[in-house]
């Protein structure tokens, strides 16, 4: 990270930038001091793909509109959803292995009806393990960044609608594999048979206390070759047989899901398990926690809010942002 500019007098500084990490369901924005530390920050449930076409600038004024009105010429940095195909504008990806410098090389810098917005890439992986991120790697680099003994040889966890396990090694993000689980239990839960009990009841699949989710893990951890995915019909078929209570059937769901992700996850690294780190809103941390201890994989950490010490640390290394107090 960038050390903090020598102040000349005892006035408070005029703040660096504006971050905002824009994903699948939420925008975040924050308004970084001199120091790096955050000094104001906003949120707002607005969906990137789910807005109407042309609504991103709106959105982006009404929640960062007024600290650009007042700090004329503040730089923007923008990571996330935002930079897909279906965000503002799209933004190539960067090829993994990468780090915080290869990342910052590939903003793009996007002259917007709004000013301008540096764009963070986010990671491609190719072969026959192809896979994509926007958001997390900046999560990532905001751990590395809170926990430098990490970057040597670490594995992230980052649960959401499409959960990522991501490896690091000596300070760059190596590999990574998407799991869909949370779009699979929202599918589930609104659109199939197995949901419609838990939809006409109360409910939620929040509670990571819940017999059910913990009964839900125990048949992930014994489901065999033919993997969790073999099990979910006994959620249906539990219920009609008078054994789970249509209140329970969603956390039953949420145990089998999430403990399979993490019963596949386990089995791919083998032995050798680097230190595993959780990254994520609370509940669903709390849920892979608990499946981690009921799979065989330990006691796991958690670390929350990682997201603008990221943004920050990118900012810094495309030079955004400097010890001197000069922005870019």
């Amino acid at each position: 990270m960038c050390q903090p500019p020598i102040l000349s007098d005892s006035a408070p500084p005029a703040p660096r930038l504006v971050g905002l990490d824009w994903g699948t369901s939420s925008l975040r924005a924050y308004l970084f001091a001199a120091d790096g530390g955050v000094a104001e920050r906003r949120a707002q449930r607005w969906e990137i793909q789910h807005l109407p076409a042309g609504r991103c600038a709106a959105a982006f004024l009404a929640i960062v509109g007024d600290w650009l009105a007042r700090w004329p010429g503040l730089p923007v940095l923008a990571a996330g959803m935002v930079g897909s195909r279906t965000g503002w504008r799209e933004v190539p990806y960067v090829a993994c292995p990468a780090d915080a410098a290869a990342i910052a090389v590939g903003i793009v810098r996007f002259a917007s009806e709004c000013g301008v917005v540096h764009l963070v890439p986010g990671l491609v992986q190719g072969g026959e393990s192809a896979d994509v991120m926007r958001g997390e790697e900046t999560q990532i680099l905001g751990a590395l960044a809170l926990e430098p003994a990490l970057a040597a040889d670490s594995l992230f966890v980052l649960p959401g609608t499409h959960c990522k396990w991501a490896r690091v090694e000596r300070g760059r993000l190596t590999s990574f594999t998407t799991y869909i689980t949370g779009e699979l239990f929202a599918l589930l839960r609104d659109h199939s048979l197995l949901g419609r009990p838990a939809r006409d009841s109360e409910g939620d699949g929040t509670a990571v206390t819940s017999g059910a989710f913990h009964r839900g893990l125990a048949v992930a951890r014994a489901s065999g070759p033919g993997g969790g995915t073999a099990r979910l019909f006994t959620a249906r078929s539990l219920f009609l047989a008078g054994d789970l209570a249509a209140t329970d059937v969603l956390d039953y769901l949420s145990g089998l899901l999430v403990g399979d992700e993490v019963r596949s996850g386990l089995a791919n690294l083998g032995t050798e398990r680097p230190p595993c780190v959780v990254i994520g809103d609370e509940m669903l941390v709390a849920r892979y926690r608990a499946a981690f201890a009921a799979l065989g994989g330990g006691e796991v950490r958690a670390i929350d809010d990682t997201a603008p010490t990221g943004l920050w640390s990118i900012a810094c290394a495309a030079g955004l942002v400097n010890v001197a107090g000069a922005t870019g």
